[in-house]
């Protein structure tokens, strides 16, 4: 059975792989994206299952890319997690995001909030 995908929408390359390595650890297939733009035109291609996401991104910024999603009916059932250092602009954002979480975190913690939004059939697989 494939891991559900996240998609990870970071500018920094090294957050980026961590967080991707927490998702990981989490029991997802992941993939990442470097800037706004890039990631409105992948999010138009597939349905990743969460949605890792940095407010503060080139081309497009992630307030944007959150609404789309929550305005796109082929995303209804995506998760989104917002990974911000801007504890304002997330905290701005708490009715339509599905968990909040300040830079910096760990990877332990980002695993654990990860791992709550796994699909129920995958969070009780003997892979996970």
């Amino acid at each position: 059975m494939s891991r559900p995908l996240a998609l990870i929408v970071e500018d920094e390359q090294m957050l980026a792989e961590i967080f991707s390595t927490a998702l990981q650890m989490a029991g997802f297939a992941t993939e990442s994206i470097l800037n706004g733009r890039a990631a409105v035109e992948r999010l138009a291609e597939i349905t990743p299952v969460l949605v890792l996401l940095d407010l503060h991104l080139p081309g497009v910024p992630g307030p944007d890319i959150l609404r789309r999603i929550r305005a796109d009916e082929r995303l209804s059932h995506t998760r989104v997690i917002i990974v911000s250092a801007d504890a304002a602009k997330a905290e701005s954002l708490r009715e339509e995001a599905d968990a909040i979480q300040l830079k910096p975190l760990g990877v332990i913690q980002l695993r654990n909030l990860a791992a709550r939004f796994l699909p129920a059939d995958e969070s009780s697989s003997p892979d996970s």
